[in-house]
């Protein structure tokens, strides 16, 4: 999959305190914030297009990556402005 748009955010720090939040013994991200746009994502129901997300982290997920928040969309579903 190549994005049209990607961003993504470590947003470990903002859940701190609670049992997912430990910081991974390598340091590693537990939370991310992932925004992306690409055509893959066309026709696809919100939970097929986090799948496709999802499948893409699976090494990060099996390392210790707790939470994804994710927000994928395909070109034409972009807002105006985005």
């Amino acid at each position: 999959m190549t994005p049209a748009a990607l961003e993504v955010e470590d947003e470990s720090a903002l859940h701190a305190g609670h049992g997912g939040a430990t910081r991974r013994a390598d340091g590693g991200i537990t939370h991310l914030r992932v925004r992306v746009v690409a055509q893959a994502f066309a026709g696809k129901s919100r939970v097929e297009c986090h799948r496709l997300v999802n499948a893409l982290l699976a090494q990060e997920i099996a390392e210790g990556l707790h939470a994804i928040a994710i927000d994928a969309k395909a070109p034409e579903q972009k807002a105006p402005g985005e």
